[in-house]
């Protein structure tokens, strides 16, 4: 269901490595599958075209043994909130301006750690739009993709119907992101920000999509904050300026 045209701005965003300081699939492969060299020539297939998302999300995951209960109380243990986040959100849900996760991993994993991370109330009121998965009765796991695309879940399917929209309805939307599952969405909002050093960045330089950089979730509050006020323009948040603005 479409939120209610009435808002000023959107903002989605991707949840592993984005509102976290790590990516949690990538931090079970790592630690507890088949490892990171493994996991980073499969990022750089994707990158290059010679696998799917999908497949190589699939193969990662299914390198990890330990029962799904136990995984998230292992990322529990482990993973850490951008510094920026909270901050951004309080403001965020004050302003009016939903915020809604946009996710290759999945939903169960995300909610458990919005809970621990940044508390009951924010894992009500933020939408997740992810994966799901299937728990057997032995522990095992399995993820249950949200369609039938090479990404397994096509980020830019959330975006579209706001996109959409009647331009005197339409808000302005803004997607944050920094890795290989974020390439589906990468042209589908008026602002992209995209991680510094990762994935998401060496896309967007390859294929000439305009983004604004970003280090931690401050980065980005600024920056929204500063264009829904009208202080800066969206033209004026890009920073590879070699290519054309949105």
């Amino acid at each position: 269901m479409l939120i209610a045209p009435t808002v000023k701005a959107i903002v989605f965003t991707d949840w592993d490595g984005t509102v976290t300081l790590q990516d949690s699939n990538d931090f079970m492969t790592d630690n507890i599958g088949f490892g990171e060299k493994r996991r980073r020539e499969l990022n750089i297939e994707v990158l290059e075209g010679r696998s799917t998302f999908r497949d190589a999300f699939r193969d990662m995951l299914d390198s990890v043994h330990k029962p799904f209960p136990e995984c998230i109380e292992y990322l529990k243990e482990h993973i850490q909130l951008d510094p920026g986040f909270a901050d951004f959100y309080k403001w965020a849900k004050e302003s009016g301006i939903p915020v809604i996760v946009v996710s290759s991993g999945m939903k169960p994993i995300i909610h458990a750690l919005l809970v621990k991370l940044v508390g009951e109330d924010a894992a009500n009121n933020i939408e997740i739009v992810a994966n799901d998965v299937k728990v057997n009765d032995d522990g095992s796991w399995d993820i249950v993709y949200r369609d039938e695309s090479g990404f397994g879940h096509d980020k830019s399917r959330a975006i579209k119907p706001y996109a959409a929209l009647p331009k005197e309805e339409r808000p302005v939307l803004f997607y944050a992101g920094d890795g290989v599952s974020d390439l589906s969405a990468a042209q589908e909002t008026d602002l992209l920000f995209a991680k510094v050093g990762r994935d998401l960045i060496t896309y967007c330089e390859r294929e000439g999509i305009p983004y604004h950089v970003f280090h931690t979730y401050t980065d980005i509050h600024d920056k929204i904050k500063a264009i829904v006020s009208g202080a800066v323009t969206l033209e004026s948040a890009i920073e590879n300026k070699n290519v054309e603005a949105l």
